[in-house]
């Protein structure tokens, strides 16, 4: 069953939509899961959202989307599933969708899905996303699967570690989840105020930073993130400076922080999966 985005509200296939809480408009937050392949990220997306689910393609890529929509307490998410990536460093489409999305689409929270089997090759990239938001929460995966190889891992120290907090979970039996989603809300408001761990380059090194960030800020005023911005371009992205420049970076921004043109013109509505 699909439907165009721009259905009426009182259209008879809008109002099944939202009977069933498919309808993403009108939420008090945005929620972005982030994650590697094979981390049980989208396990944990069917789990939370259940029939309230969307499928896609990200405006211009081919790269499939999924969102949804979950209720917590008095408040309504939106719950979008981005690609499985190892890297924000944009070496591909998915990369690229899941880095700007955060960059610039400034979800209000983040969850970064880690498997409890293979933490430290997860933190590679729990580890960018930290530099781009303070609003995370980390939810490691696949306890059951660690505890059955003999696998330990001390949710408190990684989280006084990382500087956000971490969640263990189970998204297939869905242990833990709502303790995951107490941790999200507490974010989102800004009742929890966190700590993200993130690395400080040399004195020169912040000095050019902070002498780019103004010369950005006169091509792209009012740019989120644009010290990450900066610090592509000291690293020399070629990329990156070209959108700069070209001014398709601030067209990014604006196609991202509009909802409405976030989403294809058409979406499928399905259960989990």
């Amino acid at each position: 069953m699909s439907t165009p985005s721009s259905a009426c509200e009182t259209c008879p296939v809008h109002t099944e939509m939202a009977r069933l809480g498919a309808v993403t408009t009108g939420v008090d937050a945005e929620v972005a899961l982030a994650g590697n392949p094979n981390t049980g990220k989208s396990t944990l997306f069917n789990a939370v959202t259940g029939l309230r689910q969307h499928t896609g393609n990200w405006p211009g890529k081919t790269v499939t989307r999924a969102e949804g929509a979950f209720q917590f307490g008095s408040r309504r998410y939106k719950l979008v599933d981005l690609p499985g990536t190892y890297s924000l460093l944009s070496a591909s489409q998915d990369e690229e969708v899941a880095r700007n999305f955060l960059l610039f689409g400034r979800p209000d929270c983040t969850i970064v899905v880690m498997d409890a089997s293979a933490v430290e090759r997860n933190l590679y990239l729990a580890l960018q996303v930290l530099e781009i938001t303070d609003r995370v929460v980390v939810a490691v995966n696949l306890m059951d699967e660690a505890a059955r190889r003999g696998i330990e891992v001390d949710v408190r120290s990684l989280s006084r570690d990382l500087g956000v907090p971490v969640v263990p979970i189970v998204a297939r039996t869905g242990e833990n989840v709502m303790a995951l989603l107490t941790a999200v809300a507490d974010v989102a408001s800004g009742e929890t105020r966190t700590t993200p761990l993130r690395s400080t380059g040399t004195p020169e090194f912040e000095r050019a930073v902070q002498e780019l960030l103004p010369l950005i800020d006169a091509v792209a005023p009012g740019l989120p993130n644009a010290r990450w911005v900066a610090i592509r371009l000291l690293d020399g992205d070629a990329a990156v400076e070209a959108a700069l420049t070209s001014g398709e970076l601030a067209s990014l921004v604006a196609r991202q922080q509009q909802p409405d043109r976030r989403f294809s013109d058409r979406i499928a509505l399905q259960g989990a999966q």
